[in-house]
């Protein structure tokens, strides 16, 4: 089972709106690093949900319950998208400034590739951000 972290800006779809629909889509992504990412993403799969610009936290797991499939909002028909569904809250949530100030997370994606809307987390990394979120790795 692969590890991973999905952003998105709190203000256009949050931790709770999430949670509120049950499931969603992952869509509008327009990177095509992050395309490969959900591209690669498995049914079982899990995600750190992590509240971007308004936020900067950890503050939720997602699971992958539909793989990548087409984005109907990309016209040009080159970028996909993949089906998440609530898993859990964090009981703390793991903001940006202790993830770049804890030594085992500073390899993290996130914090070399700060723009990366959707990104591979290591088991390891996964562990340590589940450790301070007060939740079961």
């Amino acid at each position: 089972m692969a590890r991973w972290l999905v952003k998105s800006e709190p203000f256009k779809y949050s931790w709770d709106q999430m949670v509120a629909d049950g499931r969603t889509h992952w869509n509008g992504v327009r990177n095509h690093q992050a395309s490969n990412n959900l591209k690669a993403m498995r049914v079982g799969d899990r995600a750190f949900f992590y509240h971007s610009n308004d936020g900067l936290e950890v503050v939720g797991v997602v699971e992958i319950v539909r793989e990548y499939y087409p984005d109907p909002s990309d016209p040009a028909g080159r970028f996909g998208m993949v089906d998440v569904a609530p898993v859990m809250p964090v009981a703390t949530p793991v903001t940006l400034k202790q993830i770049k100030a804890d030594p085992l997370l500073q390899g993290m994606a996130l914090v070399r590739q700060s723009r990366l809307s959707v990104c591979p987390v290591s088991e390891e990394e996964w562990a340590r951000v589940c450790e301070l979120a007060g939740i079961e790795a």
